[in-house]
């Protein structure tokens, strides 16, 4: 009867990497470098939305204060609540 083919990854013996070769070593560094631009892309993307959330409302107030036309009101006239 064959034998069937498993699908657990063997363990390798004593002394773990010793042998590695160049195209690990670039399979490695491509991996930590894919790593490393997806913790990038996931940072950039969480600091965009929160500063899109926060500065969404005063970018309109500071647009409408240079586009408008007279009277303009001063920033501290803007944020008070009176």
């Amino acid at each position: 009867m064959a034998s069937r083919p498993s699908l657990k990854s063997k363990p390798k013996g004593k002394g773990g990497k010793r042998g590695s070769s160049a195209a690990e070593d670039e399979q490695s560094t491509a991996a930590v470098a894919v790593q490393l631009a997806k913790e990038w892309s996931t940072w950039t993307m969480k600091t965009a939305k929160v500063v899109a959330h926060w500065g969404f409302i005063p970018l309109i107030i500071v647009v409408g204060m240079t586009k408008g036309d007279e009277p303009k009101p001063s920033l501290l006239q803007l944020l008070s609540p009176v």
